[in-house]
This record gives structure tokens, sequence and C-alpha cells, in this order.
């Protein structure tokens, strides 16, 4: 029942996803985020001085041009044009920084800190610099220097690579490299048919692009899809880092891009004559043993369907992000609790629309394209329920349910 004290969602929108080192490499990072925040403000037909809060996921800060705590949430809404007063938190939860964006403003509103808020996220890839250490008080006067890449196998120093934790989760649960390469083929066929339907239009912004010659570009598409892919030509790929099953293709790439939500209470909306796009049913949060990762959307999702007294059978759809193929197959299994019949039915309802395989992964804004993207779904079918999940680096996880009147 709806009552005043609701979380509820107002505008949404994203930039397309690029390619790594594609069209989105040379923007810079501060304006990347602006984009989107100034993109949810315009659609909703709001004063910028209505907003009281930014949460902004925030993972590699290198990207940045000021590296050093950037306060990269900051920098961009004021670029967006929004007041210096307005208060805001950029942080870092690997990938699951820009769906946790959406709980910590419903959070603060539940507290009654706040009417109003922006959640949402961005990453630069293309921009993450190469690094050398131990200079500063190693005094290299004749030495050579050792430049570092942040990027290769990407994960934790400390840790296996995330893609190798993934694979091993994956070969317990006795998935297989095809059943992978089938889900990614899968992927990029149901983004193909939701674009050309048109079902992205209402969040990806279209972007000009400058060229050194000729007309600007115009992106309208996430650069991350590839038209064609076929079981055959994933076969044809070579395992990465040493793992038996993952490879270039059953896993995203490293992105760039910019998501952003704007959330408010429902009494706030109806103050402002708002239409509301979508309801926060819930939102929750887990974490597991640092090496479980691909488990982790599915205790999420059924730690949201407990705390908000539903069923894998309220929900219309549902997404879990592809960080690698094997995510979605294992914490499917795990939501089910092993049962095959159960896995078969729930495969109708993910990832209608492609996932990040697809469409891309910039880590800490994908939590966000996810509800965005979940809620103008249930608009097209007429209202219900939907819940996305991700997971995020050493196993966390968060998942979110929505509701569209």
């Amino acid at each position: 029942m709806a009552s005043d004290k609701d979380v509820v969602i107002v505008a949404a929108a994203r930039t397309p996803f690029g390619r790594f080192g594609g069209s989105l490499a040379n923007i810079d990072y501060y304006e990347l985020g602006a984009i989107p925040m100034r993109e949810v403000v315009k659609r909703a037909g709001v004063k910028p001085d209505v907003i009281n809060e930014v949460f902004w996921g925030v993972g590699d800060t290198s990207a940045c041009r000021d590296p050093y705590t950037p306060v990269a949430a900051r920098q961009s809404l004021i670029r967006a044009g929004l007041p210096h007063e307005t208060v805001s938190v950029s942080f870092d939860m690997a990938c699951v920084s820009a769906m946790h964006a959406v709980k910590l403003a419903a959070m603060e509103m539940a507290a009654g800190e706040i009417e109003v808020a922006i959640a949402g996220g961005a990453a630069s890839f293309g921009q993450s610099p190469l690094v050398v250490r131990g200079l500063r008080f190693g005094g290299h006067r004749l030495a050579d220097v050792k430049m570092e890449d942040p990027l290769v196998a990407l994960g934790y120093k400390d840790f296996n690579p995330v893609s190798v934790d993934s694979d091993n989760v994956a070969y317990e649960y006795k998935f297989t490299r095809e059943d992978m390469d089938e889900w990614s083929a899968r992927s990029h066929t149901n983004y193909g048919k939701s674009w050309e339907a048109g079902k992205f239009k209402d969040e990806i912004m279209p972007m000009s692009i400058p060229q050194p010659k000729g007309d600007p570009k115009v992106l309208d598409v996430d650069e991350q899809y590839r038209p064609g892919t076929t079981m055959e030509g994933l076969a044809k790929l070579k395992p990465i880092y040493n793992t038996r099953m993952i490879t270039a293709g059953n896993a995203p790439g490293l992105n760039d891009g910019a998501t952003a939500i704007l959330l408010m209470t429902r009494k706030r909306a109806k103050e402002l004559g708002l239409k509301v796009l979508g309801t926060v049913v819930t939102s929750v949060s887990i974490a597991l043993n640092a090496s479980r990762m691909p488990e982790g959307p599915g205790y999420a999702m059924l730690k949201a369907l407990n705390k908000a007294n539903l069923t894998f059978d309220d929900m219309t759809v549902m997404e879990i992000n592809e960080a690698f193929a094997c995510v979605p197959l294992v914490s499917m299994m795990v939501a089910v609790n092993n049962d095959k019949s159960k896995y078969k039915a729930m495969r109708e309802k993910m990832n209608v629309n492609g996932s990040a395989i697809a469409i891309g992964h910039p880590n800490t804004a994908s939590g966000a394209r996810l509800v965005m993207n979940l809620m103008y779904e249930m608009q097209r079918r007429g209202g219900g329920y939907a819940m996305g999940a991700i997971c995020g680096g050493l196993a966390q996880a968060d998942a979110c349910i929505i509701k569209v009147e």
C-alpha cells in the first residue's frame, strides 16, 4: 500500500557504455559523472536546489585528474549545475557501488534526514594510468623503473584474480565452458532484440562525441554489444589467467560509463507534481568468504525476498549482473537451492534484455543500470515487481526489489 514515506524514482538515465579505449575514453571523469546527473534533473523538470544529497559509486580514482582523494561526487555535481551547498558522498564498494548508492539514499530518507537524492556512479577504465611505485624515497639515480598496469589480471594483490575464483566456483557447481558461452551468446541476442525494439531509449541518453575530423559521432548504443555473436565464435577463444573456462567472450569488458537515478520520498514527489516511475521496495547487502563471489547475488536475492515478504513467483523479471557468465548461472542455482526445474523456470525471467556481457560493465556505475532497466521494463509490461542483484570484488553483493504501479 502506497505511503508518503515510500522511496520513489522520478527520473533515471545513463550514458551509453563505451568499449575499452572507445568513444568515451577521453571524456574527463568528472564530466562523465556530471552528464547523467544533469540529465535526471532535466528529465524531472526540477530545480537543482531540490537535491539534498548525492550518493556516488567511485572505484578507481586513478582515472581522476586529482587521483588523491578527488571527492568525485562533489566535483561532478558542481559540474552538473547542482548548488555548491549539495551534500555528497563518493564511496567504493566495487561493482556493488551504484546499487548500494540507491540503498544509502533510501536509508537516509527512511531516517528522515533527506527527501531528495541522486544515486549512481561512474567508471572510466580507459583513463586508468600506469603506476610506478617506490620512487619517492628510492633514490633511483641509475636504475630501471618498473611500470605496473593495474588492469592486468584485474583483482586484488593478496587474493586470486576474480576470474580465477569465479572459475573455481563455477567448476564446483558443475557448470561447463559450453554453459557459459551459451549464456553469453544469449546476452548478446537478448540485448540486440531489445535495442532493435527501442527498449533502451528510455535509459540511454544519446551522446555526441567529437571526432578528429568531420562531424561528431552520435553514440546511442552500448559499444560492448557484438551483433552476430555465436557459440562457434565464442568456442574459439582461449581461457584467460590460467582458468578452465573464463574467456574474453564470457566476461564483460573494461568499460566506461555513468548512471544516475533521481529518488525522493513519495510525499516530496507529490509536492513537486512529479510522476512516480517506480518504488524501491527493499535493498539489501551481504558478504561471503572472499573467494565465493559468484554465489553472492543468489544469497542477496533470498535476503531481499525474505525482507520484503515476497517470493520469486512475485517477480516478473530479474537481472543478475554478468560479472562473468558463471555469476548468474551459479547464483540462480543458489537461489533455487539446486532445484533443476525451478532453475529452468528462473532462467526465463532472468536478464531478458541482456546484461553486462553485451551491455558492458563500468563497474561502479552498473548497479544503478540494473535498477533503471528493470524499472523501465516493468513500465512497458504494465507494472509489477522486479529484482536486480549484483556482486562485487571479494564477494560482496546487493539486491534491490522495485515495484511499478
